[in-house]
């Protein structure tokens, strides 16, 4: 099934107030995801969970920019009647799906946000490019050069591997969807 962003999801972004840098950025990381996923060439692949997991991802930015904006767009989204699955995408994009003892230093509810599904990961991925691309600190000759430079860029720019932990679970996630790819 090939899926298109739908505008009418877009107005719901809109209507519960988030902002439209942060609406640009959700639907370059959907269309970014949407291509990772077509690349892949997987027909198991959920690409309207991939498309609308990634425009959905920031959803609790509507309230907040902090760590936390995880968790409120997954009790928002629940509010307004989006799927689990959306739902759980949002809670657990924070620095790529972390653990529990990761939460609880984070100050976040302890609990374990792991990526099970491949469509997790595929969105964690295109939103860490997207940031890559249109961030404008690192200087980029074409948008596939973020896929190329990617683990020299988080091993560079501690703003995009954050963490030892995190850094390792971009790097790895990075591995195996481009080793998707290649095998496409």
């Amino acid at each position: 099934m090939t899926y298109a962003i739908s505008p009418s999801d877009v107005e719901i972004l809109r209507g519960a107030g988030v902002s439209e840098d942060d609406i640009i950025h959700s639907v370059k990381v959907a269309e970014k995801a949407l291509e990772i996923a077509r690349r892949i060439g997987k027909a198991d692949i959920d690409q309207e969970l991939v498309g609308r997991g990634a425009l959905f991802h920031d959803l609790g930015k509507c309230k907040t920019h902090e760590m936390e904006h995880g968790k409120i767009g997954a009790e928002l989204g629940g509010k307004i009647g989006l799927p689990r699955e959306l739902c759980d995408i949002m809670e657990k994009h924070i620095r790529g799906g972390l653990t529990g003892p990761e939460a609880r230093e984070l100050g976040l509810p302890v609990k374990d946000y792991t990526l099970k599904r491949l469509e997790e990961r595929i969105v964690i991925y295109a939103d860490r490019l997207v940031d890559i691309i249109y961030d404008g600190i690192v200087t980029l000759t074409s948008e596939s050069e973020s896929e190329t430079r990617f683990e020299e860029i988080l091993k560079t720019y501690p703003k995009y591997g954050k963490n030892a932990i995190t850094l390792e679970r971009y790097l790895g996630y990075h591995r195996e969807i481009q080793g998707l790819m290649k095998k496409a």
